[in-house]
């Protein structure tokens, strides 16, 4: 692995464990400083489907986040970290109640790294919810 990677791998991990803590604090700030004001994000799906520009566009959908899930999201499994000099993904498994009623996902998103801040981010979802 080279420097650069080592490095990549660093911030994208700090982030990571920002977004986890977001989801069970609802406290977005240590993520947000993280983010380039660039910062560009990907969603599947509703409202934030698409492309999303801007750090409070992200500030607005992680706030979202915390409207559908609370505090109650969970990390039920890391399954694998990836990474390359500027990318890395995560894929997970996370549990929660979501408006009232059970959620289960598998879910892969990637950090971009650019000179030790976050600049990009994708998510991508995978199960049906039934399983793990």
């Amino acid at each position: 692995m080279t420097q650069i990677s080592d490095n990549t791998l660093k911030v994208a991990q700090q982030a990571f464990d920002n977004l986890m803590h977001g989801f069970a604090t609802s406290n977005w700030e240590p993520l947000l400083n993280l983010l380039t004001d660039d910062f560009t994000f990907w969603f599947p799906i509703g409202t934030y489907h698409g492309l999303n520009i801007g750090k409070e566009r992200a500030r607005e959908f992680f706030q979202y986040v915390t409207e559908l899930f609370g505090q109650t999201l969970k990390l039920t499994s890391l399954e694998r970290v990836t990474s390359s000099e500027t990318t890395v993904v995560f894929e997970f498994c996370d549990e929660a109640s979501m408006l009232g009623q059970p959620y289960r996902n598998r879910i892969a998103i990637s950090f971009d790294v650019r000179n030790d801040k976050i600049c990009g981010y994708r998510e991508y979802l995978g199960s049906d919810g039934k399983s793990n």
